[in-house]
């Protein structure tokens, strides 16, 4: 039998991502089988179906990851800490990515945001936290003072987008991003990528992860259709 062909070392690089309100347990179960199939890294889920994802994935090199305070980020610190904790602790999850206060980051209400990302950070008991700033709705100066301030709370990466914005993840501000942060926090770049040219154009730029929830038609070189 003639070996399945993908590129393989970009499947590794990838955060299978299915964030669909509406998603049955198919479709969790479908996603699971493809990130098994393609090795990729991660799948990523809400919070609430973390722990689902997390036994289909068990035995598996792909890890669960949820997302915490999605898509907008505007609850309270104290919320959002216990969410990453029980996706952490209770529900298997390996990363988080949480969602910055992309109001109170525009208002200048920089101690609250610095907060916020550092009570999920301790919440995680050192697993990894991704910090997503949302650049679609954020300037150049609020770009900056977001990757600054998530640098500074310990977060492990900062990824750009939720994908649920119109703008989605984009060459310039990851290489923006990169600039900021040096080598010292990791970058995931996120939302519209559906291609393997500009997920590979990303990575250039400096992106070291990849959230899409069209993997496997960037992998295998088909077309892809609507989605984050």
């Amino acid at each position: 039998m003639k070996e399945m062909e993908y590129d393989r070392e970009l499947a590794r690089l990838i955060d299978h991502t299915l964030l669909k309100t509406d998603a049955k347990k198919a479709d969790f179960d479908r996603a699971c089988a493809e990130a098994r199939k393609y090795h990729f890294r991660s799948v990523c889920v809400f919070s609430g179906d973390v722990e689902y994802v997390a036994a289909k994935l068990r035995g598996s090199d792909v890890i669960p990851i949820a997302v915490v305070g999605f898509p907008h980020g505007q609850m309270t610190p104290v919320a959002k800490a216990f969410e990453a904790h029980d996706a952490i602790v209770r529900r298997g999850a390996q990363e988080i990515d949480m969602v910055i206060n992309v109001s109170a980051l525009k208002s200048k209400h920089y101690i609250l945001v610095l907060d916020d990302i550092r009570q999920v950070v301790r919440a995680c008991e050192e697993k990894p936290v991704k910090v997503i700033i949302e650049t679609a709705l954020l300037n150049t100066y609020e770009k900056v003072c977001a990757c600054c301030l998530a640098k500074t709370a310990g977060a492990r990466f900062i990824k750009t987008s939720t994908g649920k914005e119109e703008g989605g993840a984009t060459v310039e501000d990851v290489r923006l991003m990169r600039e900021v942060v040096g080598d010292e926090v990791l970058i995931k770049a996120s939302g519209g990528i559906k291609s393997r040219e500009f997920a590979y154009a990303l990575i250039a730029a400096g992106a070291n992860r990849i959230g899409t929830s069209q993997s496997v038609a960037i992998v295998t070189g088909k077309a892809a259709r609507g989605g984050y």
